[in-house]
């Protein structure tokens, strides 16, 4: 298989051997591609190794060998947003998640579409980091086939932007009936879900609520193995949002 001026997003690349290169790329025509970029090392080479760095958007050709396709040539349609502190580690969040849940050459336009809508939200300063990571786990979800809708509960209920609920994986949305100790730690508002289902920004006290049923729906595709995004949280602590005062929301990255 050879490809030739292949629109592409670098999720992710790492060091191989000593002067190579492997690099994850969601790519427009073919989903997620394994490359080997080989002899990147040295000042003539510098352009090619700036072009393989994750968020960055690229053009490459190359020949696909096996289960890995060997890298030609690459350059930079424009340049990556540089992200840094939350927005940088919420930038390796949605990277690692598409790594992880995009198909191995199954074309997936949807997808490419969406890691470029989110690439651009985390580089506008003026959109709150929780909301544009909530945005993307709910169009991931239904990229993938696995999301729910967000304005009926599992038996077809409409939801009570009163009441709270849990996110149940095979059913969605579940109402809890019981608001005390762990049950209610671990749902999201009614009215949290609805802002949510028609993409208005919900309240600052329903963020976070979100942020959990999400992480069970995107924790559940995962299969029980977790993703060394969350690890870094767990390690880091709650981080400080860069982009508004903590009463503005949760700016958690996972």
């Amino acid at each position: 298989m050879r490809y030739v001026a292949q629109p592409a997003y670098v999720l992710h690349a790492r060091a191989w051997r000593e002067t190579s290169l492997l690099v994850e790329v969601l790519s427009a025509d073919h989903g997620r591609l394994g490359l080997v970029a080989r002899g990147v090392h040295g000042p003539k080479r510098q352009p090619l190794r700036a072009a393989l760095q994750p968020l960055q958007h690229i053009r490459f050709d190359a020949v696909q060998r096996g289960e890995l396709a060997h890298l030609n040539a690459a350059e930079a349609i424009d340049a990556a947003p540089r992200l840094q502190d939350a927005a940088g580690l919420a930038g390796f969040y949605v990277s690692e998640l598409l790594m992880r849940l995009a198909p191995r050459e199954d074309p997936r336009p949807e997808l490419y579409a969406l890691y470029g809508e989110v690439r651009a939200r985390l580089g506008d300063a003026g959109e709150p980091l929780a909301w544009t990571l909530r945005r993307f786990e709910r169009d991931l979800l239904e990229a993938l086939g696995v999301g729910f809708d967000l304005a009926a509960d599992g038996d077809g209920a409409p939801i009570d932007p009163a009441a709270r609920y849990r996110m149940d994986p095979e059913h969605g949305p579940r109402r809890v009936r019981d608001e005390r100790g762990g049950e209610r730690s671990r749902s999201a508002t009614g009215r949290g879900l609805l802002a949510l289902a028609v993409d208005t920004r919900p309240l600052d006290d329903d963020m976070a609520g979100l942020r959990r049923v999400l992480r069970e729906l995107v924790a559940a595709q995962l299969g029980g193995r977790g993703l060394k995004s969350w690890e870094l949280m767990a390690q880091l602590g709650r981080l400080v949002p860069q982009r508004a005062a903590p009463a503005q929301g949760d700016d958690s990255v996972s």
